[in-house]
């Protein structure tokens, strides 16, 4: 469903959308500008210093960003050496009313909230309320986490995104509806609580929940709710007074309109939780600029000590990391895309809502920083950043070239397997061997191969590293991939036993049987049975569907799947058992599969299913008993009633859980 990987993406990795930038104009022809002032000096290999140029270099950097992301409005500010060098907007607040975005310009900042809550927990830490490693459950006022390893939860977990829960984005949906009414946290989470099922600190994954229940902590152990305990401590004492965690009358009047890919206008939407820790602050340029300022003066602004210089370091310091020369995250911060940091110390905080973005980078060797939104979700802050550290502080040397060692078949069987994303389960890969190398292939995100630069640490041919770790057992059994969009977490290896004692090892459909009871998307009819020739109605089919599909732990994602999956169905009945041919249907509806060779069918099917059943069948999404006929044609069956074994070899194919090879398209 392109549609909702697209959408979703754009909320779930730094800044926005993974699939390719819209294109079309930008800024109106009318957009208020100033004249380009001309720069009085080449850009320092110091970083920004003369505000001229500075403005200069950022006028050009806008035009062409804004233009190809299809961008209506932004500001950018940047902060040097305890100066603000740059605020300045750029484009229209609101383009049908003609209002330019200015530094006063309200924009939702979506998840650069997350380093704001972190601010929040490390005060409590330096004022002894909070210890870091202590049981989170120590500060929820009895609200009890579910934790199935073990091992305790911390705030520590929950700030470094390493809490290991199941589902990390239950919390991240919104509705404009929900902008006029009010959702307490508590109830929120406590009618929505994940399970921790990986040990706390193990493995990294960009994590909506952790953030929401770090800030109903400060609520908790504060004695206030969360959102006023950030006014009274964080932007009353910075004097951020147009920044909020909630929308006020005030502040919806100045706030930027909201549009989509295309520069269409798009309505505001609410959360629920009305408080989101995770992502739900707003605020404007005149103030970020306070707040960077308070960063880079190591948590003191205008004298008064927001927080301790061993707190902020701590903010400023990586604590996660895949392998030793590649950081993942602070405490609040990112350390996405090395390779644009070009050798220098860099953190950053990218958000989204639907309809805005944001980033804050902070250089904090180089004392310097600068923050920016704009109203739609896209890839351009990133653009600006590369940008920004390409003119300014440009890598002083080249990055050493790896030297590589063949990996051998025996050294292979550890790192050999199945894997998931533990934040996106849509995302599966498959590691194996081949010719003193690893081979890695991910649906349509295709095959990779890996060469070795030391045990644990592989290349790809486009020079993205993946960092391979043990869990406490020393088994391998995570991987980190610095490619989008595998950013938002490890992938964990995947447990392929083989418990059903009705499916024999030689069973054409044994590994998708194994394949999908392991990622817990079909269970057999009891621990040991599966029932291959069984038959599913079709409402356990669907719900099959949908978790095969991979976006069912984003709740926000259910009804519009629901709702796409049915298209098209001529009598959709839950109760009944369901036929080849609905299945097919209901399979490509989410699968939109491209179609590929022509298909003639033999048989009988009905003219609604025809265009399903020959896109997949031409894709080689077919279970093992559908066989190519003498004439080329194909009987898909399409009237029987679908057997479980083949339900599992469907689903397996369509949604890549699969076994190497990937049958890209039907050949004979």
């Amino acid at each position: 469903m392109k549609k909702w990987i697209r959408t979703n993406l754009a909320v779930l990795l730094l800044t926005a959308t993974v699939i390719s930038a819209c294109m079309g104009p930008g800024n109106p022809p009318n957009t208020p500008q100033a004249p380009a002032p001309v720069a009085s000096e080449e850009a320092s290999l110091e970083g920004p210093r003369d505000t001229k140029e500075l403005e200069a270099f950022a006028d050009g950097i806008f035009a062409d960003a804004m233009k190809k992301f299809n961008t209506v409005g932004s500001n950018f500010a940047v902060v040097s050496n305890g100066r603000v060098l740059l605020s300045k907007g750029y484009g229209y607040a609101n383009r049908e009313n003609k209002i330019p975005v200015d530094s006063s310009t309200v924009f939702q900042i979506g998840s650069v909230t997350k380093q704001f809550t972190a601010l929040a927990a490390m005060q409590l830490v330096d004022k002894g309320k909070i210890d870091l490693h202590h049981d989170i459950q120590e500060y929820l006022g009895g609200m009890k986490v579910p934790n199935t390893t073990g091992k305790k939860l911390t705030m520590y977990d929950l700030l470094t995104y390493t809490s290991g829960f199941d589902k990390p984005d239950i919390l991240s949906g919104s509705e404009p509806e929900y902008v006029k009414q009010f959702f307490p946290m508590k109830e929120s989470l406590e009618l929505n609580m994940p399970t921790v099922v990986r040990p706390p600190g193990e493995a990294y994954t960009y994590d909506n929940f952790g953030f929401t229940l770090a800030g109903y902590a400060v609520g908790e152990v504060s004695g206030m709710s969360f959102a006023q305990y950030m006014e009274e401590n964080i932007f009353k004492p910075l004097g951020m007074n147009s920044t909020n965690v909630r929308f006020t009358p005030e502040l919806l009047g100045r706030m930027a309109a909201h549009y989509g890919p295309k520069g269409e206008l798009i309505p505001l939407e609410g959360f629920k939780p009305t408080d989101r820790p995770s992502g739900g602050m707003v605020s404007t340029a005149d103030d970020m600029v306070k707040y960077l300022m308070m960063h880079l003066n190591k948590g003191t602004y205008e004298g008064k000590e927001i927080l301790s210089s061993k707190s902020i370091e701590q903010m400023h310091t990586y604590q996660v990391f895949p392998d030793k020369e590649f950081p993942v995250t602070t405490i609040g911060f990112e350390g996405y895309f090395k390779e644009k940091m070009n050798g220098h110390h860099v953190v950053i905080k990218g958000g989204n809502v639907t309809g805005h973005s944001s980033l804050i980078v902070i250089l904090p060797e180089e004392n310097t920083a600068f923050y920016m939104s704009y109203n739609n979700d896209s890839m351009m802050s990133l653009d600006v950043y590369e940008a920004f550290m390409n003119h300014y502080y440009p890598r002083k040397e080249e990055a050493p070239q790896p030297s590589y060692s063949p990996i051998s078949e025996q050294q292979a069987k550890d790192y050999a397997g199945l894997y998931q994303n533990t934040r996106l389960g849509s995302i599966r890969t498959h590691v194996s061997y081949s010719d003193g190398k690893l081979v890695m292939e991910t649906g349509d995100l295709g095959k990779s191969t890996l060469k070795m630069i030391r045990p644990l640490l592989f290349e790809d041919e486009s020079g993205n590293k993946v960092s391979f770790q043990k869990n406490e057992a020393g088994l391998i059994t995570y991987f980190y991939y610095m490619q989008l969009p595998h950013y938002v977490g490890y992938a964990q290896k995947v447990d392929m036993g083989a418990p059903f004692t009705d499916v024999p090892a030689d069973s054409k459909y044994a590994s998708y049987i194994h394949n999908l009871h392991a990622l817990k998307v079909m269970n057999g009819k009891s621990a040991t049975l599966f029932d291959p020739d069984g038959t599913i109605t079709q409402g356990e089919f669907s719900e099959l569907l949908l978790r095969a599909h991979g976006w069912h732990t984003m709740p926000y994602t259910v009804e519009p799947n629901k709702k796409q999956m049915m298209s098209g169905l001529p009598d959709y009945q839950p109760d009944s058992p369901v036929t080849r041919q609905m299945a097919a249907v209901m399979i490509q509806n989410l699968r939109q599969a491209q179609h590929g060779a022509k298909i003639t069918l033999s048989g009988e099917t009905d003219a609604w299913a025809v265009e399903a059943i020959t896109t997949l069948v031409s894709q080689g999404i077919m279970d093992p008993d559908t066989k190519i006929n003498s004439d080329g044609s194909i009987n898909f069956r399409s009237k029987q009633l679908l057997k479980r074994q083949e339900a599992s070899a469907l689903l397996d194919l369509a949604f890549d859980y699969y076994t190497l090879p990937i049958r890209n398209e039907l050949k004979p």
